[in-house]
């Protein structure tokens, strides 16, 4: 399955980055971080949708993702349309890196989402060591004892954490672990074909207090109206505002959906 391979190579990857700095070293500059802290949680919470504006340059489905603009003007227009900004740090699937990270969090005051496949608590550490107030911890990967204590070594650095789900077994974990936000992840991990009814299945379990985040699959006006009225607080928008030319401008038009 292509998810085992994504976390069989992650555990891979994490002896590079514990050789280039050692755990206790990347914990100390997370506890030492004096960057400002962005309200990951507070930005989703209000009277209309929210959306976080994703960069990600490929993706096992959809292989490199042709950007019509550069990181620069990508991020200008997220700070004037978006309410948070999610990073792609997994370094063979998705292209991602650390320190595009670390690049958009200097040209913005946004909350930023490290999305990555988070299995060791080294990496709870580098995401507050490179500015990221918020992470993704994925039920699909992680066991009950896991979940737990990510969740809560998360809060312990100041990091607000979306759990994401995908199918209503996951949705029971996140609920039990009593998640803040949760995401519903519209892609199967396991074959990684999309089905927005997902959303509209898991959300019904969902209490009122909770915020809903819709992940993957969003790319059309329709889409967005289908999972408004499926009582979602956020959207998190990937390949849609990677291939527009103004994210910006669509942004605009699904909240005014």
């Amino acid at each position: 399955m292509i998810l085992d391979q994504i976390v069989s190579d992650k555990k891979r990857r994490l002896p590079e980055h514990k050789r280039r700095i050692p755990e206790q070293e990347m914990r100390k500059l997370a506890e030492a971080y004096e960057g400002s802290h962005h309200d990951f949680k507070g930005a989703l919470e209000g009277d209309v949708i929210s959306i976080i504006g994703e960069f990600k340059k490929a993706s096992p489905s959809f292989g490199k993702i042709k950007s019509k603009i550069n990181l620069l003007d990508r991020i200008e227009e997220y700070n004037a349309s978006v309410d948070a900004i999610s990073c792609l740090t997994e370094e063979d699937h998705f292209d991602g890196s650390t320190a595009y990270l670390e690049q958009i969090r200097q040209m913005t005051d946004l909350p930023i989402l490290r999305k990555d496949f988070m299995i060791d608590p080294y990496q709870f550490y580098e995401a507050r060591a490179i500015g990221a107030d918020a992470v993704l911890l994925i039920a699909a990967i992680l066991d009950d004892v896991q979940m737990h204590e990510f969740y809560q070594l998360a809060g312990e650095l100041g990091l607000d954490a979306l759990v994401e789900v995908h199918d209503e077994a996951e949705m029971e974990r996140a609920l039990k672990l009593d998640a803040k936000i949760i995401g519903v992840n519209n892609r199967n991990l396991k074959d990684f074909s999309i089905d927005l009814q997902t959303t509209e299945r898991l959300s019904r379990m969902v209490p009122q207090e909770k915020l809903l985040v819709a992940e993957s699959g969003i790319v059309s006006d329709e889409d967005v109206e289908f999972l408004k009225a499926c009582g979602v607080n956020a959207f998190l928008i990937g390949r849609a505002f990677m291939e527009a030319e103004h994210p910006g401008e669509v942004a605009a038009r699904w909240k005014q959906r």
